[in-house]
């Protein structure tokens, strides 16, 4: 069973560019929502300035941003730059899908807080963003 956060936390889950398949991002929707999380699926083949637009209207906590397509070092900077210009980069952010180990680091030192692949149990997902979003409303004094 999975745990149920204090708060109702605003979780945008997106899928960013050409790729085609959102099975994995719908799975995790799911379990986000099943531990009582509000969450916002944009659908296929957003743009950067899509995301960062409904994250801002749907006042969301963090962005779960879904890749397989191999084009996170594209997106992540231009998605990072977005928030920045937009005033919301105190926006968690975190990356899931096919992205190579030897990335990570590159992506965590853009700002991603988290990258989650489909090896790791959904509760450590579930259970890092219920973190990750407290952590950021204590930061806002929320």
């Amino acid at each position: 069973m999975m745990s149920m956060p204090t708060h109702t936390f605003r979780i945008v889950v997106a899928k960013p560019g050409l790729d085609g398949h959102d099975r994995g991002a719908k799975i995790v929707a799911r379990a986000l929502r099943d531990a009582g999380m509000e969450v916002i699926y944009t659908g296929l083949h957003q743009t950067a300035e899509e995301i960062v637009e409904t994250a801002i209207q749907e006042d969301a906590d963090v962005i779960g941003v879904s890749i397989l397509s191999g084009a996170h070092m594209t997106i992540f900077p231009k998605l990072f730059g977005l928030l920045r210009e937009r005033d919301a980069g105190d926006i968690v952010v975190v990356a899931g899908g096919v992205i190579q180990s030897e990335d990570v680091p590159r992506l965590q030192e853009m700002g991603v807080s988290a990258v989650y692949d489909a090896e790791q149990p959904l509760q450590a997902l579930v259970d890092a963003v219920t973190r990750l979003a407290a952590e950021r409303r204590v930061r806002l004094g929320l």
